[in-house]
């Protein structure tokens, strides 16, 4: 499936949008979390390029991943972009809350992964709010379609500057950019534990996600491993419920 996008008038105009929240919000700076990863990488060099007071933050939690070839690749970035860069490592806190909660409820493997993006979201907005910054948010169209992110973890920010763009996009445009190689060629991966990867874990490759969202085709497995996420995780994108 080619891309077919006008990626400088995307990078301005996104850009642009970005200065223009940073201007009617009356802060002074933005904070997003440097996984390493592609999404990530994209709203860096975009928040960058609006805001010169951008910073972003790894986040280790855990996982050797985090600590080895995620930090590198952040760091590269970072570099390469003049992005200040803070560490804040989790993975204390993590065997904190897990200690806390050992006496109350019996942990399940999906609640004790989704800690660590919570506690991520947590150090976020700590940061913000100390230093008056908008949290950016750095997941894409497809992760919000299969509902591949965390509810107030990494689903929680202010902004979020490539929500209407694909992975296969966002791989388009880093190659634009001209983003370092080790994240454009690295398997996409949330990093929650050593060895995963986003398309392993969901039984279907972005490709196919992309093509599906973007087209409409998909064989007949690839359709159902989509629209059986796409439906389980409806209640991630709807409103809070509230009573009237």
């Amino acid at each position: 499936m080619e891309i077919q996008r006008d990626w400088k008038a995307e990078y301005e105009g996104r850009v642009e949008w970005i200065r223009g929240l940073v201007r009617s919000s009356g802060v002074k700076g933005i904070v997003f979390g440097n996984s390493g990863g592609k999404d990530s990488a994209l709203v860096g060099i975009l928040c960058k390029a609006a805001c010169d007071n951008t910073v972003g933050i790894i986040m280790p939690c855990a996982s050797r991943r985090n600590f080895g070839i995620d930090a590198q690749d952040g760091r590269e970035l970072a570099e390469q972009y003049g992005i200040e860069t803070r560490t804040v490592d989790l993975t204390a806190v993590r065997e904190q809350e897990l200690k806390a909660l050992q006496d109350v409820t019996e942990m399940t493997d999906l609640a004790v992964s989704n800690i660590a993006p919570r506690l991520r979201m947590t150090t976020l907005y700590a940061i913000a709010a100390a230093e008056r910054r908008l949290v950016a948010g750095t997941g894409n169209r497809s992760e919000a379609y299969m509902g591949y992110y965390t509810k107030w973890g990494d689903g929680g920010h202010d902004f979020n500057p490539i929500s209407d763009l694909t992975a296969t996009e966002v791989f388009a445009f880093l190659e634009y950019l001209k983003a370092p190689r080790s994240i454009i060629d690295k398997a996409p991966s949330a990093g929650l534990f050593d060895g995963q990867t986003d398309e392993d874990e969901m039984g279907v490759t972005y490709k196919a996600i992309d093509t599906y969202l973007l087209t409409g085709e998909a064989t007949e497995e690839d359709r159902s491993v989509i629209e059986r996420y796409h439906r389980a995780s409806e209640h991630k994108r709807r409103p809070i419920a509230t009573y009237r």
